[in-house]
């Protein structure tokens, strides 16, 4: 891969969507995580010269040193860069309470509410800013296995890393001189509180599931064909309830 045509290409696209589909929307706004997808995304955003809002969602969170990093790093290098840091554990714990008054306890439930806290933040900032809330998927996460969260990290604007697989992430992500701790820490959705990695939740790598997406002989394919069969819900369009106009006039 042509690292750097890539990257010039997503920049490309990205100044020219704002500027031919969104006009009165000439802000992106990510949230950073101090993972490589977010770090990634983000930068690619700055170099369009835009108006680049990042902010930082802590929730019960220990990689914060990561994306504070990545955060003094994008403020360094551009000036049209704007960095936030708001702090999501007291809204989310009272939450909590609620829920577990009501006996709506869920660990599942809760991480993915996680996930949707920092979504509702994003689009507040992004209509306070007139600005898009920018996706920080891949492609492997997001059309793969659909390793994220409806209406979480899954409710965005746009998806400018959604077409390349996790390891031209990292590729781009070297080219950019993003910070090496944040490349080769293992990816983590950070929502649950024993820190345990993506890989770990899925049960395959990224590099075995990449190569299960594209070869139907890989010793991974079952595998990979199951844990994207239980997602496709995420994956396909909202199911619709079509009502015959025969119903409807009967």
């Amino acid at each position: 891969m042509d690292t750097r045509k890539v990257i010039n290409h997503i920049v490309g696209w990205l100044s020219s969507y704002v500027e031919n589909k969104a006009p009165n929307n000439q802000t992106f706004v990510i949230g950073i995580s101090g993972g490589i997808d977010s770090s990634l995304t983000s930068t690619l955003c700055a170099m369009t010269g835009k108006k680049t809002v990042v902010i930082m969602m802590p929730l019960h969170s220990s990689k914060m040193s990561l994306s504070k990093g990545h955060a003094n790093f994008l403020s360094k290098q551009f000036d049209n860069v704007e960095v936030l840091e708001i702090n999501l554990d007291e809204p989310f714990d009272i939450f909590k309470r609620i829920c577990d008054a009501k006996k709506l306890s869920s660990d599942l439930g809760f991480a993915n509410s996680k996930s949707r806290f920092r979504m509702l933040l994003l689009y507040q900032a992004a209509a306070s800013y007139s600005g898009l809330v920018v996706g920080t998927g891949n492609k492997v996460e997001d059309f793969g296995v659909g390793f994220y969260t409806k209406y979480g990290d899954g409710g965005v604007d746009i998806a400018p890393i959604a077409d390349l697989s996790k390891t031209e992430v990292s590729d781009l992500a070297k080219e950019l001189n993003i910070d090496s701790a944040i490349i080769e820490a293992p990816p983590s959705d950070g929502l649950w509180s024993d820190n345990r990695t993506d890989e770990k939740q899925l049960g395959l790598s990224y590099k075995e599931i990449e190569e299960a997406m594209v070869n139907d002989k890989s010793e991974n394919r079952e595998k990979y064909l199951s844990i994207r069969s239980k997602n496709l819900h995420k994956m396909e369009p909202i199911p619709v309830c079509y009502i015959d106009d025969k119903i409807k006039n009967s």
